[in-house]
C-alpha cells in the first residue's frame, strides 16, 4: 500500500501543459497561414491561375497571352469592282473558249439535233439525248456513248472546274420496259452515274464529279407528245 501511494504521488501534476504548449504551437501556425493567405497579392494569384490553366490546357505562354487578349475578328478585304470584273470577264472567256471546243466536239450530234452547248451565269450546259448515249431503258453505255464521253474528256482534263451529271427520264413508268428498275428516278441516277464514271476512267478527278436523277421531275418539252418525251429523256453535263 505504501508503495502504491508512493506511485501517485509521483505523477506529474503540471502534465497537461505539454498538451497546450501543442495546442498553441499549432494554433500559431494556422494564424500564420491564414495571414499569409490574406496577404496574397493580386498579381500572385493571376499568375498562379495562369500556370494552372496552362498546365490543364497544354498552352505555351503565348497561347495563353492570346487566350486572354480581347479577340478582334477582322473582315477580309474585299476586292476592289474592277479586279472582280476583270477576274469576272476572264473565267467568262475562258469558259466561252471552252465551250466552244465542246461545240466542235459534239457538232454531229448538235447537227442531228441530239445535243446542245449552252452557256449561262452558272457555267456550261451541255444536253445529250439518251439515244445518243444509251440503248432504250438501258443504264449502260453504248459504244457510241463511250467514243462521246472520250471525246468530251479531252477539252474537260485541262479544266478544274467542278462537273456535275444530272439524269433525265420522261414520265413513261421504267418498269414497262425494263423490270431491273423500280423508278424513273434510279434509272436517271445511274444513268448519271454511268457518265461520271465513264469521265474518270477517261482521266477526269473524282473530286471534280457528282451525279444526280431528277427522273420525270425536270421536263424541259411536253410529255404528251412522243418528240418531247424524246427531249425529256437526257443527260445535262452542266461545267460549273
Amino acid at each position: 500500500m505504501i508503495r502504491r501511494r508512493e506511485e501517485i504521488e509521483d505523477d506529474n501534476p503540471e502534465r497537461w501543459l505539454v498538451s497546450y504548449a501543442d495546442f498553441i504551437t499549432l494554433l500559431f501556425a494556422f494564424f500564420v497561414v491564414m495571414y499569409s493567405v490574406s496577404t496574397f497579392k493580386k498579381v500572385q494569384h493571376e499568375e498562379l491561375t495562369q500556370a494552372i490553366n496552362k498546365a490543364f490546357s497544354n498552352k505555351t505562354d503565348g497561347d495563353a497571352s492570346q487566350a486572354n487578349a480581347p479577340q478582334h475578328t477582322q473582315a477580309q478585304p474585299a476586292l476592289p469592282t474592277d479586279i472582280k470584273a476583270r477576274v469576272l470577264t476572264a473565267e467568262r472567256t475562258d469558259m466561252s473558249a471552252l465551250g466552244q471546243t465542246l461545240a466542235q466536239t459534239l457538232a454531229p450530234l448538235i447537227h442531228q439535233q441530239q445535243a446542245k452547248v449552252m452557256q449561262n451565269s452558272s457555267g456550261l450546259h451541255l444536253v445529250i439525248l439518251d439515244q445518243a448515249l444509251f440503248a432504250d431503258g438501258s443504264a449502260d453505255l453504248t459504244e457510241e456513248g463511250n467514243a462521246i464521253m472520250r471525246a468530251i474528256s479531252t477539252p474537260l482534263l485541262n479544266a478544274q472546274h467542278a462537273i456535275v451529271v444530272e439524269g433525265h427520264t420522261d414520265n413513261t413508268p421504267i418498269h414497262l420496259k425494263n423490270a431491273a428498275f423500280f423508278s424513273n428516278w434510279e434509272l436517271s441516277a445511274v444513268r448519271a452515274s454511268s457518265i461520271t464514271g465513264a469521265l474518270n476512267d477517261n482521266g477526269l478527278k473524282k473530286t471534280r464529279l457528282s451525279a444526280l436523277g431528277y427522273g420525270p421531275s425536270q421536263p424541259i418539252s411536253s410529255n404528251d407528245t412522243a418528240i418531247g418525251q424524246d427531249i425529256n429523256r437526257h443527260i445535262s453535263i452542266l461545267v460549273l
